[in-house]
């Protein structure tokens, strides 16, 4: 698995029906929108893409498209691992609407998914395997109680160690983005999904005219980088079991 989102819309309700077929948005209402959102930073339109290849853009990097009933933003910057503390502004941008937040990451097997109704948090999920769950707000929806009860168990680890969730995060995430958005990224569609590549986004440079930001984010990953440890590596043994190649080869 290796599917990424960071998604956030702004609907009249459900956002699915809108999201299909391959509708182009105005770039300039477009444009429009996404230096509201970012009022302090150089908003500069890029080439377009799709939501199949940048549901999860590169750093300083925004890809958005107005439907009508529904705003959808792929931007790392307006997404949280705590929708719980979702900033003001963006609960200010949806007060009267649905705000739907979908994020999730191969590379952590971290997913958060979360639904405001009317600037109330109904239903807020975040989790991963390193950080258990940060948020379990309101009343789970159908799609995840087969995942809860356990019906959707994941295997052993590389290591031979039970899977530290009992399910796996991106799994649900799939199943998630289905039910908020109408598509998955990864896995069989079904035959009324949309297809993620016919929705289409403009896309725009959004950067931090100080340079702060960069330098910081640098910074974070050359920290990251130090605290990292050497890699573990495996082979296969003739019975199917794993066995860690030691430093020395052995």
């Amino acid at each position: 698995m290796g599917a990424k989102t960071a998604l956030l819309a702004f609907a009249d309700g459900d956002p699915r029906p809108a999201l299909r077929g391959a509708l182009r948005s105005d770039p300039a209402e477009v444009l429009g929108l996404v230096r509201e959102l970012h009022p302090t930073y150089e908003v500069t339109p890029i080439g377009d893409s799709s939501l199949g290849d940048d549901a999860y853009p590169p750093d300083d990097t925004s890809y958005a498209t107005i439907r009508p009933g529904v705003e959808l933003l792929c931007d790392r910057r307006l997404v949280t691992g705590s929708p719980s503390r979702l900033p003001g502004r963006l609960l200010k941008r949806g007060a009267h609407r649905r705000i739907i937040l979908h994020s999730m990451h191969s590379m952590s097997d971290a997913l958060t998914f979360a639904v405001w109704e009317n600037g109330d948090l109904v239903r807020s999920l975040s989790l991963s395997p390193d950080g258990g769950i940060v948020e379990n707000i309101g009343e789970p929806y159908g799609f995840e109680l087969p995942y809860w009860a356990g019906d959707r168990p994941v295997g052993a680890t590389l290591s031979g160690d039970p899977y530290a969730l009992p399910f796996h995060p991106l799994d649900l995430g799939e199943d998630a983005l289905r039910f908020l958005f109408g598509f998955i990224l990864e896995g069989q569609p079904h035959p009324d999904d949309t297809d993620p590549f016919d929705v289409h986004l403009h896309g725009f440079r959004v950067a931090d005219p100080t340079g702060r930001e960069q330098a910081e984010r640098e910074a974070a990953m050359q920290a990251l980088l130090a605290r990292m440890k050497p890699p573990r590596r495996y082979e296969m043994q003739p019975d199917g079991t794993l066995r860690e190649i030691t430093a020395d080869g052995s």
